[in-house]
């Protein structure tokens, strides 16, 4: 199994609205090395859902139930999307101060290239952070 982190605008998709869900289409991604990254995502993989920009936290976790297929909102059929479900909200927020400060993560995609919105988490970086949100 493979992690990952995934980023979305709480003001565009909150973690509240993808509960009342139950599960979503990662749309909308335009950026060829996020996209990548979810070519690279296996059903069953997890992904925490981190609040982007308002609340720059990390504030579930979620699971890959599809895999990538065409984003249908992308016109130029360039863009995929995978589908993910909600496993589980993290007791504590683990926010972005929080993370920057942690020693074993300094060297996480996520820190090193702050814009990308889909990236790859390590298994070890995930024990931490999963470990700071209980």
């Amino acid at each position: 199994m493979a992690y990952w982190l995934m980023k979305s605008e709480p003001s565009a998709y909150a973690w509240q609205t993808f509960v009342k869900d139950g599960k979503t289409g990662w749309t909308g991604v335009r950026n060829h090395q996020a996209n990548n990254n979810m070519k690279a995502m296996k059903v069953g993989d997890q992904a925490f859902f981190y609040h982007s920009n308002e609340e720059r936290a990390v504030v579930g976790i979620m699971k890959i139930i599809g895999a990538w297929e065409l984003d249908p909102s992308d016109e130029g059929k360039r863009f995929g999307m995978v589908t993910v479900a909600p496993v589980r909200a993290v007791k504590t927020p683990v926010t972005l101060a929080a993370i920057k400060a942690a020693k074993a993560l300094q060297d996480m995609v996520f820190i090193r290239q702050s814009r990308l919105s889909v990236s790859p988490v390590t298994a070890a970086e995930w024990k931490v952070i999963e470990a700071m949100g209980k």
